[in-house]
């Protein structure tokens, strides 16, 4: 995966403190050149049903993939993750990062026919500070949002908010219609499931367990585009009809591995299949197994320190994920990597130590057996199920019954953060475009029933809230990094989740399609840009 150089990643931070209006460059102009055609119709596999089809409340994959092309967001970023215009063409920072001021685009409209404008930018921030498992972390010291006229909008934080600028995508902060969610209740709101947004593609059908179906936005602001008549979302669940899908020509692309890793490099050497590596920068994924601080036995330190050391964690990438990624120590990943801390506490793989512990905490062996727990793997990628079955391998030889739990997305979202019916969740993760987006999986408030990728191991640490709390608002980079550092430092001591490692992630695509990949975002994106050879 192509990541950012630190010069880059700087100049998006100081956006943030610049007062001159930034009009950014096209995302198309990164496009590959080629006279596109008009038409047709592009069918995009998707493994999981989406839980949602609208990314105010959820940062699911499925779901950011079926929003992004019906809403937007005030920005959209390229490869280095610079802004780039969306439905704001041109926006200004106050140099303590307080105040954010954005022109926005004129001539748009909402797929009902309405006027797209200032009121609802402001509602949807809104919206999203209350909402969104990362927005409620990014924008807890939102003051105001004041719109001067119906095309200016106003941002004003009580703190500095110096990562905001690079929170603006569609799939984290998505602009929705005012008309039709102000004065409603979010959660039982029909437009929930008849989404009205003003992106390039309009809702028509859900076909829950079979496809989701978008149609062409005749009346897209961006004029001649999208280029396609349709995007057909096909759920295939199963790894091996994925395979044949691709093989066969009945799916034209997917993302975030669609196809099991073990069948790729086959997969890769089909002369009408490409790989692509890029447009996962914005999100920064990473797998993570969390503890449930509400389990009788997790929530003794000495016994998560006893199950970090019962893993061999490069064993387990290459057993289970056929050796395709990274081991890592820390939630923050390389996009970001001066933010990283290099000296954290770390677990080596010690069944001995682990044993020792599990004694230490009064769980001796008892006919070979200490405790029972259950794995809940997230269902999206085979990786995830392999480790579940490695993990219960592992933990059988320190004394340790592990049963997995198998489900679909939906069921695991559910459990883990609803019901939290869980005592290990492995999980898959992103940071995002900014380190504060790690404050939403271990600050004390953001523990919270029913919000996906919040809180869920139930961490409630007033130091490590300190940390994050004041990382978030240091404008000083310096001293930015010397906050995220220490609070990373403190997360493997304290181990609210065990950071295991950081899969390969990789988009399959019929080599019919163009323009698939123009940004940051990949095919989180509104794919207004991208088109399909005609057979």
């Amino acid at each position: 995966m192509h990541h950012p150089s630190d010069p880059a990643r700087r100049r998006l931070v100081q956006a943030a403190a610049a007062s001159a209006l930034l009009p950014g460059l096209p995302l198309a102009a990164m496009a590959q050149e080629r006279k596109p055609q008009r038409g047709g119709t592009l069918t995009i596999l998707q493994r999981n049903e989406p839980p949602a089809l609208v990314a105010v409340a959820n940062a699911s994959g499925p779901t950011k993939v079926v929003s992004s092309k019906i809403f937007e967001g005030l920005l959209r970023y390229d490869f280095a993750l610079r802004p780039q215009p969306g439905l704001a063409t041109a926006w200004q920072a106050s140099k303590d990062a307080r105040e954010f001021t954005f022109q926005l685009r004129r001539g748009v409209k909402w797929h009902d026919g309405q006027d797209f404008g200032a009121a609802d930018v402001a509602h949807s921030i809104r919206l999203v500070a209350q909402l969104h498992p990362t927005g409620r972390v990014n924008f807890k010291s939102l003051a105001e949002v004041r719109t001067p006229d119906t095309h200016q909008v106003v941002v004003r934080f009580t703190d500095p908010n110096p990562g905001f600028l690079a929170r603006l995508a569609s799939v984290e902060t998505p602009i929705v219609p005012r008309h039709l969610y102000e004065g409603r209740d979010y959660a039982t709101n029909p437009a929930n499931l008849k989404p009205v947004g003003t992106g390039p593609f309009v809702f028509q059908e859900w076909a829950k367990g079979s496809h989701l179906l978008l149609a062409r936005n005749p009346h897209y602001w961006d004029e001649g585009k999208p280029y396609l008549d349709q995007i057909v979302l096909k759920i295939v669940p199963d790894f091996a009809a994925a395979s044949s899908a691709f093989e066969a020509g009945s799916v034209d692309i997917g993302y975030n591995n669609p196809v099991a890793l073990g069948d790729i490099d086959r997969i890769a050497k089909l002369p009408h299949i490409g790989v692509e590596r890029r447009g996962y920068e914005y999100s920064g994924d990473w797998t993570s197994l969390v503890f449930n601080f509400e389990n009788p036995y997790l929530k003794d330190l000495r016994v998560r320190q006893a199950i970090a050391h019962a893993i061999d964690r490069k064993a387990l990438l290459n057993v289970a994920w056929y050796g395709k990624g990274r081991v890592i120590d820390s939630p923050i990943g390389a996009s970001l990597a001066r933010y990283q801390a290099r000296d954290v506490q770390t677990y080596a793989f010690d069944p001995a130590r682990a044993e020792k512990l599990l004694d230490e905490a009064g769980f001796p062996r008892k006919n070979g057996v200490r405790f029972a727990l259950h794995i809940d793997p997230l269902p999206s990628i085979e990786g995830f199920r392999n480790s579940a079955q490695f993990l219960r391998q592992a933990f059988a030889k320190v004394g340790i019954t592990l049963q997995s739990r198998t489900q679909d997305f939906a069921s695991y979202i559910k459990r883990v953060y609803t019901d939290r019916d869980f005592d290990l969740a492995y999980a898959w993760l992103i940071t995002g475009p900014d380190p504060a987006g790690v404050q939403s999986y271990y600050w004390s408030r953001n523990f919270q029933r029913g919000i996906p990728f919040s809180n869920a191991s139930g961490i409630q640490n007033a130091e490590l809230d300190r940390l994050f709390e004041q990382g978030a608002v240091e404008p000083d980079e310096a001293r930015r990094i010397a906050l995220y550092q220490q609070a990373q430092r403190l997360i493997a001591e304290q181990l609210p989740s065990l950071e295991l490692l950081a899969f390969d992630v990789y988009s399959v695509f019929n080599r019919r399609v163009h323009n698939h990949t123009v940004g940051a975002n990949g095919l989180e994106s509104s794919l207004a840009d991208t088109w399909v050879e005609s057979a």
